[in-house]
């Protein structure tokens, strides 16, 4: 979903983003919300083993980790990348069931790489503030869950961690479903219950323009200085309900409105460190990120070149703003399909920088430095930074490469387990305690 990237990287300047078994059948109906769950494991504590000494061992190691523990990605926009392939009949023209030539994620690639827990992203763009939102967030669900009614049992919606584990067990791909952008809220408290009943379990509450929840990253509005009072009952209501808050794509002013007025830990799906990427403000400065941790959030590390590599990303950003002056000349929208042969056109001038996977695993090395392992997982991006991915990270079969890297490091087994999944899986517990107990006071 390369075009959707060059949108918000021009909204950028303007601000200055296991084991198999036998199938069951599969269903697209969301389970209902059970009691909290406690925290599922993929595996008692890691026996000790003589550490990897050579390249291939540690690759081997990194291969096996993958299989053993559960990957959970914060961020993968399958969704909307089927969305924008469709023919002009509506059909989709893609089958990520099966290895596809195209995009970073199929079913085959993501088995490869271990990948267990996808978060799918609802996206919707920030064009459809007040113009149909809603409608498209639900036509997006509904896309995803044909996908997995034709899977035959080798994917499962899960909405909660106990599913997570089921699944994992079961050999299944666990299909979890955040929103991008809060948009489809459409200023109802009410439709936060709708979208938690269709399997919504994260929100990030701004895309690349202010909404009316709250202001974005990459916008220069500050329509409303942070979050919107609106937007403060929409944290406060998520929580009730057991939906994350997502803080990737918010202003630092809506961040810290988000710290003050939730009563649970939070998570930024899709971010990394500000401390590499100098006044990019759609990546976390270092005091957010203390800031989230000391709430005992997650921050799930972006792998798109612009978000790891500073002189990438500030190396883009004249060019970003000479296309999007082109596309203005031809009254072009960013995502409109028309406007795809003129960014292809372009980006052939220039040669293509991609940042390196020992630079991701900086950004997790870095997080863990600044406040512990517990508060680092992923969040890639696939599907959703065109190509912009590091060597060694171009799509979901490559998780193995980036854990052989952390192993390299000196990172333990457990190091790894936290992560992949334990760290998102502790706070996403944490959120259903909370809105469990809320549910009880409700029923006195």
């Amino acid at each position: 979903m390369g075009s959707r990237f060059l949108v918000l990287a021009a909204l950028a300047l303007c601000a200055c983003d296991k084991a198999p078994s036998e199938p069951a059948a599969a269903s697209s109906a969301v389970p209902s919300r059970p009691s909290a769950a406690s925290l599922p494991s993929a595996s008692a504590t890691p026996e000790a083993e003589p550490r990897p000494k050579s390249p291939a061992e540690f690759q081997r190691h990194a291969d096996k980790l993958a299989h053993k523990f559960i990957i959970l990605d914060g961020h993968i926009d399958v969704p909307y990348r089927l969305e924008e392939s469709k023919d002009a009949k509506g059909a989709l023209t893609e089958n990520v069931l099966e290895r596809t030539k195209k995009g970073d994620f199929d079913l085959p690639r993501a088995k490869q790489g271990g990948l267990d827990a996808p978060f799918f992203s609802i996206y919707v763009p920030a064009r459809y503030e007040k113009r149909g939102a809603k409608k498209l967030a639900d036509s997006l669900i509904d896309l995803v869950g044909g996908i997995v009614e034709k899977s035959e049992g080798r994917m499962t919606i899960a909405t909660n961690p106990a599913q997570i584990a089921q699944a994992f067990s079961a050999g299944k791909m666990a299909v979890l479903l955040g929103m991008e952008n809060g948009s489809p809220v459409e200023g109802k408290l009410e439709n936060l219950a709708h979208f938690f009943e269709r399997g919504i379990r994260y929100i990030t509450l701004a895309h690349s323009k202010d909404n009316h929840i709250s202001d974005s990253s990459y916008d220069t509005r500050n329509t409303h200085k942070g979050l919107s009072p609106f937007g403060e009952k929409v944290v406060v209501e998520m929580a009730r309900l057991g939906i994350l808050v997502d803080v990737s794509h918010i202003s630092d002013q809506a961040f810290d409105d988000v710290m003050r007025v939730s009563p649970v830990p939070v998570i930024a799906s899709h971010s990394s460190c500000r401390h590499y990427t100098p006044g990019f403000q759609r990546n976390m400065s270092d005091e957010m990120i203390v800031t989230l941790a000391k709430k005992g959030g997650v921050i799930q590390i972006n792998f798109g070149s612009d978000f790891i590599d500073g002189s990438i990303q500030k190396q883009n950003k004249g060019r970003y703003a000479e296309l999007s002056k082109l596309l203005e000349k031809r009254k072009l929208d960013w995502s409109d399909k028309r406007a795809k042969a003129v960014k292809e056109e372009f980006w052939q001038k220039f040669e293509k920088k991609f940042a390196k996977i020992e630079q991701v695993a900086d950004h997790i090395d870095h997080v863990k430095k600044l406040v512990g392992i517990d508060h680092v997982g992923l969040g890639s991006d696939f599907d959703g930074v065109g190509d912009s991915l590091p060597d060694g990270l171009k799509d979901v079969s490559q998780y193995p490469n980036l854990i052989r890297v952390l192993l390299e490091r000196g990172y333990s087994d457990e190091d790894i387990e936290k992560l992949c999944a334990k760290n998102v899986l502790r706070v996403w517990t944490a959120v259903e305690k909370h809105a469990a107990n809320e549910a009880s006071k409700s029923s006195l």
